[in-house]
Formats: C-alpha cells, structure tokens, sequence
C-alpha cells in the first residue's frame, strides 16, 4: 500500500492543477530568483505569480529544503 504524501509535497496536485504550471517550472522559478530568503520568496511568488500564500509556502519550503539536502 502506498504511503499517503505528507508535508509540503501534498500541495503539489492541487498546485498543477489550479495554476496550470509543473512543479518543475515553479522550482526553476524559485531557483533563478535572485531572492533567497523563504519570506521574500513566498512574498514574490503571491505578488509577481498570484498564488495563495499556502500554495507559495509549501513551493518555497520544498525547494530549498530540496536545495540544502534536507
């Protein structure tokens, strides 16, 4: 049986689906941002890309943990 997603992975589905745009292309923006603290990237993300602040969150956090081998 396959473990549920858990953490900020789990926003993932619902980020592709109401943004219309792979996790992969939100990754890449985060990462070619020249900004690199998480709440200036959440900020970016709601003011520059309109996602919710949840959505934003759980985008922000996935990459840099992904970034900094966490």
């Amino acid at each position: 049986m396959t473990e549920p997603v858990k953490g900020p992975a789990s926003y993932f589905p619902s980020i592709e689906k109401k943004y219309g745009r792979p996790i992969a292309e939100w990754k890449d923006l985060i990462r070619s941002s020249p900004l690199t603290k998480h709440s200036e990237l959440v900020s970016w993300l709601k003011t520059e890309h309109g996602l919710g602040h949840g959505h934003a969150t759980a985008l922000v956090a996935h990459t840099l943990a992904e970034d900094s081998g966490d």
